[in-house]
């Protein structure tokens, strides 16, 4: 059974003339690690929300079709049941913290679910070391850069433990040094722990080398779901406008002007792997 399942879902915000995502249906199994990505206003974000019950229960709007997560129909499960199950990091890290040291971030939610001081202290100490912020323990949020914020918003979520880990372009404020350590966390917490990750990005030259799943949205609709380097090389996500692997798009010049390639690569080793073949017999 899927971990995560939707079926001909559809929301409409309040103010909305159409619908923000409509007839989704998509199933994710537990263990993924998904790229969900499309043009800006495509309806990512609003389908995030669906995931932890941000919709229906805090943003207003008609829900149509149905969604399970971890076995919880959302629309009948409150928010902070969904809290234990589904974890949401947001764009701007800074949106979700707010204590005065990094430590009090990180034990907010686990104060809110009555844990107890010592298996609270366990757990966040945990988190810290998980994420590489151990130092940063009593520094103030505020202090830190934009890398280090999002990794305290990461240690935030996953003190929680979730089964499931939406990213909400985690890395657009970040440059691209601070992309790629911010997703070989993520990549740990997938591998590592077996959290199911649910990543929103565009940057996808980096995000491509950790998915086994990728899904393109457009218009608040799903056109592309599938395996990455079948995604990626589809005609479809370059009209779109999907930025696809650079990598991927070098196979395609290469196949148009005759040379005969037989795995299609999504990132810079796959690329350099093919192009190290094709020298060699030459």
């Amino acid at each position: 059974m899927a971990l995560i399942e939707t079926e001909n879902l559809s929301f409409t915000y309040p103010s909305g003339m159409k619908p923000a995502v409509e007839d989704i249906s998509i199933s994710i199994e537990k263990g993924d690690f998904v790229v969900l990505t499309g043009p800006s206003g495509c309806g990512k974000t609003t389908l995030c929300r669906c995931f932890n019950g941000l919709i229906p229960h805090f943003y207003g709007g008609k829900l149509e079709g149905n969604i399970t997560v971890a076995g919880y129909n959302v629309a009948k499960c409150l928010v902070y049941e969904l809290a234990r199950h589904v974890g949401l990091v947001f764009q701007n890290p800074e949106n979700q913290l707010f204590a005065l040291s990094v430590e009090k971030d990180v034990a907010f939610g686990l104060e809110n679910c009555g844990m107890p001081r010592d298996d609270m202290r366990k757990r966040v100490d945990w988190a810290l070391q998980m994420t590489g912020i151990e130092e940063l323990r009593e520094r103030a949020p505020h202090e830190l850069s934009g890398g280090q914020q999002q990794r305290v918003a990461i240690a935030c979520v996953l003190a929680m433990q979730p089964e499931v880990m939406v990213f909400d372009e985690p890395t657009s404020f970040l440059d691209p040094l601070g992309a790629q350590k911010i997703f070989e966390v993520i990549n740990d917490l997938n591998k590592e722990l077996g959290i199911t990750v649910i990543l929103v990005e565009h940057r996808l030259d980096l995000a491509s080398r950790y998915a086994n799943h990728v899904i393109v949205m457009n218009e608040g609709k799903i056109v592309l779901d599938g395996e990455p380097h079948k995604v990626f090389n589809s005609e479809r996500a370059r009209l779109i406008g999907v930025g696809i692997p650079k990598a991927t798009r070098l196979y395609q010049i290469l196949r148009e002007n005759g040379l005969k390639l037989s795995k299609v690569p999504i990132n810079s080793e796959e690329a350099s792997q093919f192009l190290r073949k094709i020298l060699t017999h030459d």
